[in-house]
């Protein structure tokens, strides 16, 4: 019952009407009970269905009609994803399917054709998967294509299992990674990284492809972002990406995984406040979105707009970072977020609270869209505007919530700096002349353990410097900059 409620909430009252008529076509009698099943579950009745079904309890036959609503509801999820989606990969799908329907009614000229066309395009996204079906489909019918050689099918069939058995092998270390940085004991994210890699018997090098290169930059930045840790792992994107740039193929035939690994270096490099470092991988990116007509441009424009927004606002230039994310913060969380910390730290608190409230969905809705890290960041910003806006009534509620919501997981990852910030903000909205007393500094120095300028995560210590601005009656921005500075 709570797997039905939970995929009719999922549709609109549209797609609901939808689902309705994909059912009455399914439905071979006029006396089958789905259709009502499904019209009282989405009102919100869940209670008693069998009675209210059958006019008397019927658990048996209630549970099977059940079982055929999700069957029917999965279907239909299932094919309209299907006759919607406009995806490339999606696309090679439909063709390798129209290919083997070609096939089996004997229109060989045709089905070799659009399969030719599925295996271009699958190979220009290095999609392995796909072709591993495509080239599986051209052997099954290869007896009866005369344009291409079998010895040639068959060496390109053995390259694209090398390149799917890498690939796979790099999901299986991506999951071992994550499992092992999700275990309570916690351990250095380079250890468990290259360790996870020397298990699987891996070596980075030349032969890995661009995509390969970049799931492996990609789960490392991922660990890193997992355990608050881009220090650790920096060392080790910077070898990876040295392969990527000693490599020979040429890049503007895998440009799309090129500026996804420029993406990750220039990240990797903000976090650890290489701001210039990081400026150069954002330029390199954007003379990479640039190439084949712009065909990028549009679709990493957010992240290269933010990233290089935030390491402008932490070299000082932060009006032409506010002018930036101002720019993009209408079609990018990333940079409404960003905007909001950037006008904070100008004291700019109302607008910065403005933004805030064009925020109108819930928690839940923005971590499956952003992850629980974001969510984070934004219930910190809030919490530190409705203190400076002396919102008394809402700062205590969303103290509470924010214990609540976070308190748990926070203990359960050992990031209890977290916890404590926001218990020394409680101590200081409770009684703000406090926070310049000699007491008040030694409470700052027992609550943390400092790990060090080189190692601190920057945003960390961009949430510290309210508190030592505070503490110190300096301005916000000027403390940030001295704080961050390499």
């Amino acid at each position: 019952m709570k797997t039905i409620s939970a995929i009719i909430n999922m549709l609109s009252e549209e797609e609901q009407h939808e689902f309705l008529l994909f059912q009455q076509k399914k439905n071979r009698r006029s006396d089958t009970k789905n259709e009502l099943l499904f019209k009282q579950i989405a009102r919100g009745n869940t209670t008693n269905l069998d009675v209210i079904l059958y006019g008397k309890p019927a658990k048996n036959a209630y549970h099977a009609l059940c079982k055929r609503l999700q069957d029917s509801l999965v279907d239909f999820i299932a094919s309209k994803s299907f006759a919607n989606e406009t995806g490339e990969e999606m696309d090679i799908l439909k063709k390798l399917l129209a290919a083997r329907i070609f096939f089996e009614h004997k229109q060989y000229k045709i089905g070799f054709k659009t399969l030719a066309q599925a295996e271009k395009k699958a190979l220009a996204l290095d999609v392995y998967a796909l072709l591993t079906e495509i080239y599986h489909t051209q052997l099954q019918y290869a007896h009866l294509n005369k344009s291409e050689a079998l010895p040639e099918l068959l060496k390109k069939c053995k390259e694209n299992l090398h390149h799917f058995k890498q690939e796979q092998e790099l999901n299986m270390i991506y999951a071992t990674i994550k499992n092992t940085l999700q275990q309570p004991q916690k351990q250095p994210t380079t250890d468990v990284v290259q360790r996870t890699f020397d298990a699987f018997n891996i070596k980075i090098d030349a032969s890995f492809t661009y995509k390969a290169l970049f799931q492996v930059l990609n789960l490392t930045a991922t660990s890193a972002m997992m355990a608050s840790d881009y220090y650790s792992n920096l060392s080790f994107m910077e070898e990876v990406y040295s392969v990527v740039s000693a490599k020979k193929e040429p890049k503007e035939k895998h440009l799309y995984y090129h500026i996804e690994i420029l993406h990750l270096m220039a990240t990797a490099h903000f976090r650890n406040k290489n701001f210039q470092k990081s400026l150069d991988f954002v330029e390199k990116m954007h003379a990479e979105m640039t190439k084949k007509n712009n065909k990028y441009t549009q679709q990493f424009y957010n992240k290269w707009l933010v990233l290089k927004a935030v390491n402008l606002n932490y070299v000082g230039d932060f009006k032409t970072a506010i002018q930036l994310l101002k720019s993009g913060s209408e079609q990018s969380l990333d940079c409404s977020l960003a905007l909001m910390m950037s006008l904070f730290q100008q004291q700019q608190f109302s607008e910065a609270y403005q933004i805030l409230k064009t925020l109108h969905h819930s928690d839940v809705w923005y971590e499956k869209k952003m992850g629980w890290i974001w969510v984070l960041k934004k219930s910190m910003i809030e919490i530190l505007l409705l203190v400076e806006l002396d919102k008394l009534e809402v700062v205590l509620s969303r103290l509470r919530r924010f214990r609540k919501k976070f308190q748990k997981r926070l203990l359960e990852l050992e990031e209890t700096r977290v916890l404590t910030f926001v218990k020394l903000v409680t101590m200081y909205y409770e009684n703000p002349k406090a926070v310049t007393t000699s007491d008040f500094s030694a409470t700052v120095e027992r609550s943390f353990e400092w790990i060090g300028k080189e190692r601190e995560d920057i945003f960390v210590m961009s949430f510290y410097a309210w508190l030592k601005a505070k503490m110190e009656q300096r301005d916000l921005y000027q403390v940030t900059l001295e704080l961050v500075a390499a």
